[in-house]
């Protein structure tokens, strides 16, 4: 059985960087590419594959708002999340968006291999250590690191306002009002018992939350 891989990722390098890895396997192929949402989401309703591989930061949308909507489209392949970002960050929401499996860029080639072997064949995989938090620590997560907590689209506009974006801007981005975009923002600063977007910024590079 040949594995048909569609890998979703805006860096054209790390998709070669994949495919040559794949190119040392007898059993698993790139079928196709995809650099942003709007591609995955066409390439996911259009086509069949065994395996995704989708990351979190992509162009146009976040990631796990993508993983969201192909899981509503009850699709037959598994999705793998690939990411730059540690566990702790993202995986324990990744895995209840509906991923099969969570895995860091900076895996072993032997690891992400094996994990896609075995969501091909129908299974699942979290690490030991995630493994732990999703069975005796349920809400760990959200006490300790309060970004958390976030819905998917208050963690993408978190991301905009830490990033400079201009509420204006935003809110053109997302096709919502600037009204709106000011609330999420008052959401945000109250969820994370802040005053300010300084506040904000400096927790996101403290997290690592952006590139």
């Amino acid at each position: 059985m040949v594995i048909r891989v569609l890998i979703v990722d805006d860096h054209t390098l790390f998709r070669d960087g994949i495919k040559r890895i794949f190119e040392e396997t007898s059993d698993i192929v790139i079928a196709a590419e995809a650099r942003n949402a709007r591609a995955a989401l066409k390439a996911g309703r259009d086509c069949e594959w065994d395996v995704m591989i989708l990351d979190i930061n992509l162009p146009d949308m976040n990631g796990l708002e993508v993983l969201k909507r192909l899981k509503a489209y009850k699709l037959s392949f598994q999705i793998l999340v690939l990411s730059m970002y540690p566990e702790d960050e993202y995986a324990i929401r990744a895995l209840r968006t509906g991923a099969s499996a969570y895995l860091t860029k900076d895996c072993s080639i032997d690891l992400l291999l094996s994990v896609i072997r075995r969501l091909a064949a129908g299974g699942r995989y979290v690490s030991q250590e995630l493994a732990e938090k999703l069975l005796f620590d349920d809400d760990c997560e959200s006490r300790v690191q309060p970004h958390l907590s976030f819905s998917d689209r208050e963690l993408h506009i978190f991301k905009l306002i830490c990033a400079g974006e201009p509420l204006t801007s935003i809110g053109l981005k997302l096709s919502i009002s600037i009204k709106t975009v000011s609330t999420y923002r008052t959401r945000i600063l109250k969820k994370m018992g802040m005053k300010n977007n300084l506040q904000l910024f400096q927790y996101a590079t403290e997290h690592k939350l952006l590139e």
